[in-house]
């Protein structure tokens, strides 16, 4: 059997071909950076396209890890890419520290392994014999890395400038590091450090490595311990959360900064030792290459999912959450509408008549749904009365319509920002463009409303065109969990009694003229129901007086002009007078309407 391994990391990418039988290596090479977050579609296309041409046959199992496969969606979505290469190869999927841990052999007696890595990024990876795997630290050199290389040579950076303001002399580390960059003067630094790349500010790490073991530089080695702390003190909270104390815990070592540093990685082994005295601690001696190739060994492993590097294994009751998002009825918004059949021949005038006279539908469907808007607009308002928020989770056009209506809320009834929020599949990105598998995400739907710190004071309104997106699902279900009231604005009336929520508003708007396209009839029904719920949430929330914004939040000169007019509405005063007490109230037209009514 001809295995393939791939380990994908965000500085190059291993490649290793095996003959199992006589484990003759095939091909060894690395390519380019395997970071799946930083390359879209085409960009990883070509990537394992790449990779493929170099392969002098075609392997007949595969095992990949990569960067980034942080999630479900991201599982899926690399799972794709290789079967689009490979077609009719089983492969494995996973994230890429896990190909390290497989690439060693787990002692019988340790409950738990806790990979520990730093090279120019770093982080921890633990996971215990019961299935419960924990990712501690990593997220970028800017918020995270502690004690890696990046890490290190920002410190030092830092240490050097600090140093050299408060005592007026250039430290010798500094020295040391502008002849490293070929540089003159310290203030050149300045520019390279704001346009220098991860790899470029890694660098320095050695610079900084030399200098302790040369001369046993005070700055120098000052940075390394705290690094050693940091590294140190993730890996034992790593192993906190997958094992408990008495539980023997076996530490494995990666990465650049600890393989190539033996004085410094036994300063790590030794705090370890010290912190979790039942461990076992070894440095990783195979390439974490070699657990791909391992993983796509094993059939029984390389046909089934691995869990996210993330999250802990499902449990029963999870597991029986997740499947109750299924598409319960095919979506109306789905099928083909018999008067457009022939929309790409209709002239345009025509297809104009036809797309109004079918969004001149929309209306009436909304209003049939009136009864479960008012009782979604009594809990909003209950919510918002008890201290609780109206969260918005939807995926594509549907997100981006919650997105949009929690936006307008703070300038429109001057809200807090946190009071009406939106929650997309993707994230920000996805606000302007697609986020592939972002949709598809059930675990990525209960983490944000994990992070969200969702309550039992909350609203959570699910919107999705077809009610097909398990995003939202994993959104509610995670809110419902939570005792949060749970609410799907949907376009498919099959999701009325739906276990998970507590209510529905779900307008029928059949198909759509350009067949699924729900930015169309859905979209537009989806935006006028959320601003029926905010509209009248906000109005029986005491921020309306008769049809005034009186919460208006004028910002600009357009609202200013506005704020003017609703003061002289409700009090009768001139506009002299009203744009005076406006400027006095801070432009706070509640404030400014009862400061002249109390001087009547």
């Amino acid at each position: 059997m001809i295995i393939l391994g791939i380990e994908g990391g965000g500085t190059r990418t291993s490649v290793v071909l095996v003959d199992s039988a006589s484990e003759t290596v095939l091909a060894n090479f690395t390519a380019g950076p395997g970071n799946l977050h930083f390359l879209d579609r085409d960009a990883l296309a070509a990537h394992l396209e790449e990779i493929r041409r170099q392969l002098p046959v075609t392997p007949d199992r595969i095992g990949i890890g990569f960067a980034g496969v942080r999630s479900e969606g991201d599982r899926e979505r690399l799972t794709a890419a290789v079967a689009k290469t490979w077609p009719g190869v089983p492969a494995v999927v996973t994230d890429d520290l896990v190909l390290a841990l497989e690439s060693t052999t787990w002692p019988e007696d340790c409950a738990a392994q806790v990979l520990l890595v730093s090279g120019t990024g770093s982080c921890c990876l633990g996971r215990h014999r019961n299935g419960k795997v924990v990712k501690v630290g990593g997220r970028g050199h800017v918020i995270g890395d502690r004690g890696s290389s990046c890490d290190i040579a920002l410190h030092a950076l830092r240490s050097i400038v600090t140093i050299s303001d408060i005592h007026a002399d250039w430290p010798p580390l500094g020295a040391d590091i502008l002849t490293f960059l070929q540089m003159n003067d310290p203030e050149s630094l300045i520019e390279w450090s704001s346009t220098a790349s991860k790899t470029e500010l890694a660098s320095l790490a050695r610079v900084v490595f030399a200098a302790a073991e040369s001369r046993q530089d005070e700055i120098a080695l000052a940075i390394l311990k705290r690094a050693g702390e940091r590294l140190s003190k993730d890996s034992v909270h790593c192993a906190a959360r997958v094992a408990a104390r008495g539980e023997k815990v076996q530490f494995v070592l990666n990465g650049s900064v600890l393989l190539k540093n033996p004085a410094f990685a036994e300063g790590v082994i030794a705090r370890i030792r010290e912190s979790w005295p039942n461990s076992e601690v070894t440095c990783l001696d195979e390439p974490s290459v070699r657990g791909a190739v391992e993983m796509a060994r094993n059939p029984e492993v390389a046909t089934t999912t691995l869990v996210s590097v993330n999250q802990p294994k499902a449990s029963a009751d999870q597991a029986t959450t997740a499947r109750s998002w299924r598409p319960v009825s095919a979506s109306p918004t789905e099928l083909r509408h018999p008067k457009s059949t022939n929309f790409a021949e209709m002239p345009i005038a025509g297809a104009i008549r036809l797309m109004l006279e079918e969004d001149e539908t929309i209306p009436a469907k909304i209003l049939a749904e009136s009864e479960h808007i008012e009782w979604t607009v009594r809990e909003v308002v209950r919510a918002f009365s008890e201290g609780g928020r109206l969260i918005y989770c939807g995926a594509g056009t549907s997100g981006r319509l919650g997105v949009l209506d929690a936006s307008e809320c703070p300038p429109t009834f001057r809200t807090p920002a946190n009071l009406v929020q939106g929650i997309i599949a993707g994230g920000r990105t996805a606000l302007w463009s697609a986020v592939e598998g972002a949709e598809d995400d059930f675990a990525a739907g209960e983490k944000a409303i994990e992070f969200r710190r969702i309550g039992a004071a909350d609203v959570v309104v699910g919107i999705s065109a077809s009610g097909h997106a398990p995003f939202i699902w994993g959104c509610l279900g995670e809110a419902k969990k939570r005792g949060a009231t749970t609410v799907l604005v949907c376009c498919n009336p099959a999701y009325r009694d739906h276990p998970l929520l507590d209510g529905a508003i779900l307008p029928d708007t059949g198909p759509e003229i350009l067949t699924g396209s729900t930015r169309l009839k859905s979209g537009t029904a989806t935006k006028l129901v959320l601003n029926l719920i905010t509209t009248l949430a906000m109005t029986h929330s005491g921020k309306v007086m008769s049809n005034l914004m009186i919460d208006l939040n004028p910002s600009n000169a357009k609202l200013r002009d506005r704020a003017v007019r609703i003061v002289r509405d409700i009090t009768g005063v001139a506009e002299t007078i009203a744009l005076d007490t406006l400027e006095k109230t801070g432009w706070n037209v509640r404030a400014s309407c009862e400061a002249l009514r109390e001087e009547r």
